[in-house]
């Protein structure tokens, strides 16, 4: 990871623009996010959660997905994230994922909640032992399942990340 440089303001605000023109349009909620390298923007987009009826399709995961094809990589490290609202936890988690060097956001995760979108019981859930949980889950066919491992740790052609 490289050392993030200046925030810059710019940024930013097109996050936010995209974000407003997303909800003036019709097309999604109030959030969208940019990616940026060595000043250019390589990657921008908005939450098209109900736009294309998948709930993974946040601004961030959008804009880093865009990033990455731009790029034609799967890493974004060298990267910084403006986003117009503090991410969610699975965003959190695309940013940690990608490696960016940095993420600034706009409007607080308190902002969000004041608007209907509040992450409070994720962030609950995940504190919480697995048993605890209102999704549950449970472990199947643990032998089995390892074999996809076992194949990934004998891969010549494996790629890391």
């Amino acid at each position: 990871m490289s050392k993030p440089s200046t925030p810059n303001p710019e940024f930013l605000r097109r996050a936010i623009a995209l974000a407003t023109d997303n909800v003036l349009s019709g097309r999604g909620g109030p959030f969208a996010a940019v990616v940026v390298r060595n000043g250019q923007i390589v990657g921008e987009a908005a939450n098209s959660v109900t736009a294309t009826n998948d709930p993974t399709a946040h601004g961030e995961v959008n804009a880093i997905r865009a990033a990455c094809q731009a790029l034609n990589t799967f890493t974004l490290a060298g990267c910084e994230l403006y986003t117009s609202c503090e991410p969610c936890p699975m965003c959190l988690a695309a940013c940690y994922w990608a490696r960016l060097d940095a993420v600034y956001y706009g409007a607080s995760a308190a902002d969000a909640a004041r608007a209907g979108f509040d992450d409070a019981f994720l962030y609950g859930e995940f504190h919480k032992e697995q048993a605890a949980r209102s999704l549950p889950a449970q472990q199947l066919l643990a032998e089995e399942a390892w074999a996809s491992f076992a194949a990934w740790i004998a891969s010549p052609t494996r790629i890391d990340y």
